[in-house]
């Protein structure tokens, strides 16, 4: 494997590494943050689901943002790569 290669490997690791982490974590903090929301104004679990389901919608709409973006972006150097050299055969 080529190091270009593996860094890109690497980095696609990285990537989905960082996107796992942010589909976990973020709705934990909102929702514990909303759970002692709720704690102080004596509202159930109004606060705490709503935090939560608001973090899960926005981050699992950024991670399909990105990929579509990163998609269209790998599309357009390929179609140029190959209107430059050729069909990759």
């Amino acid at each position: 494997m080529e190091q270009n290669e593996s860094r890109e490997l690497k980095q696609g690791f990285a990537d989905a590494f960082a996107a796992a982490f942010e589909m976990v974590v973020t709705p934990v903090i909102f929702g514990f943050l909303g759970w002692l929301l709720d704690g102080q104004i004596g509202t159930s679990p109004l606060f705490t689901v709503a935090f939560v389901l608001l973090t899960v919608a926005y981050a699992s709409w950024k991670t399909f943002h990105n990929y579509t973006s990163n998609l269209e972006h790998q599309v357009a150097e390929r179609r140029k790569a190959w209107r430059a050299n050729g069909p990759l055969v």
